[in-house]
This record gives C-alpha cells, sequence and structure tokens, in this order.
C-alpha cells in the first residue's frame, strides 16, 4: 500500500507551472539588475526618488513610494529624476522583459 492518499505522479499543471517557473523572466538576479536601476533606457526604473534613490516605472507609483515613505516631505513631481531622459538610448540591446521567455 501507498500511503494516505498521495498522488504517484505529478500532475499535467504542476509540470507546467514548473516549467512556467523556469523559463519566464522575472526580473531578477543579475538579469534584471540593469532593468531595475535604469541604467539602460528601455528599463521598467524611469523615475528616481530625489531623496532615497528609489526607482519607479511612473509617477503614480513615485507618489505611493513618496507618500509611504516621506509622508513629511511634500510631493513634488518636478524634482523627480527622470533616468531615461538622462541616458542614451542603444538601439543594438533589446529591450528588457520582465513577462518574456527565457528558452522557445
Amino acid at each position: 500500500m501507498t500511503g494516505k492518499a498521495k498522488p504517484k505522479k505529478h500532475t499535467a499543471k504542476e509540470i507546467a507551472a514548473k516549467l512556467d517557473a523556469a523559463t519566464t523572466n522575472r526580473g531578477g538576479g543579475k538579469a534584471g539588475v540593469a532593468d531595475r536601476t535604469g541604467q539602460e533606457k528601455g528599463g521598467h526604473a524611469k523615475y528616481e526618488c530625489p531623496h532615497c534613490k528609489t526607482t519607479a516605472p511612473d509617477v503614480k507609483t513615485m507618489q505611493i513610494h513618496h507618500d509611504a515613505r516621506h509622508p513629511k516631505i511634500p510631493f513634488e513631481e518636478d524634482k523627480l529624476v527622470n533616468r531615461h531622459a538622462t541616458t542614451a538610448a542603444d538601439s543594438s540591446k533589446s529591450r528588457p522583459g520582465v513577462r518574456g521567455s527565457l528558452k522557445k
């Protein structure tokens, strides 16, 4: 006898989930550093907080960050650092994608 209702084999759903987790770029590790820090134009980190240097993809997210982390300082949109404006575009490199497949 095997045990108390323990499945002997993996389900197709479980195998598909493991395959998806192994082949999808989630933006972590060395591959996502440039994307998270906004070093290359096209990354998701467009704006930088002038107080703590944290990056965010848009103004609304930066305002949420500012309200949570710097509540005593008034939010001024014109003081945000646009990292895409300061970095030159390199057309030879592909744009980073968070949800792209690593292997086809």
